[in-house]
């Protein structure tokens, strides 16, 4: 298990950023990393999800599920509970900078069979490619 912090600032209000992650438009929400998702439950502020991740090495991909704890408009935290980083907990927290979002994501990521050095790096890679890939998307979304 590996202790990871990142942070961003995205260049979008908090509303917009929550209005974002709330709509359920197909296609909106789209990550090279996660090809495909499903809801399995939601019941009150909590999601369960199953999504179909792509392989750290890039060849092939694999099923976790995920639990989200939706707390707008302070954050949402996640727990892997299936699949092979089952156990891996961190929280997503935004703070207004009025026009602007900071982003902070804090938690422990697990990884069978890789070492803390390469998930340190693995995290970090996947944090900044899906901020990335938000950020874009967030330059075009109403």
């Amino acid at each position: 298990m590996v202790h990871i912090r990142d942070e961003g600032v995205f260049d979008a209000p908090l509303e917009k950023i929550w209005k974002y992650i709330g709509d359920d438009t197909p296609g909106l929400h789209k990550h090279r990393a996660i090809p495909s998702t499903k809801v399995l439950s939601e019941e009150g502020n909590v999601v369960v999800q199953e999504m179909q991740m792509l392989n750290a090495d890039g060849k092939g991909t694999h099923w976790e599920t995920w639990r989200l704890t939706m707390n707008p408009p302070r954050g949402y935290q996640v727990e892997a509970i299936a699949g092979p980083t089952k156990g891996t907990k961190f929280a997503q927290t935004y703070t207004s900078m009025g026009n602007r979002t900071r982003v902070d994501v804090e938690g422990d990521w697990v990884v069978p069979g890789a070492d803390d050095a390469t998930i340190r790096k693995m995290t970090l890679a996947f944090l900044e490619e899906a901020f990335n890939e938000d950020t874009a998307a967030l330059k075009k979304y109403k």
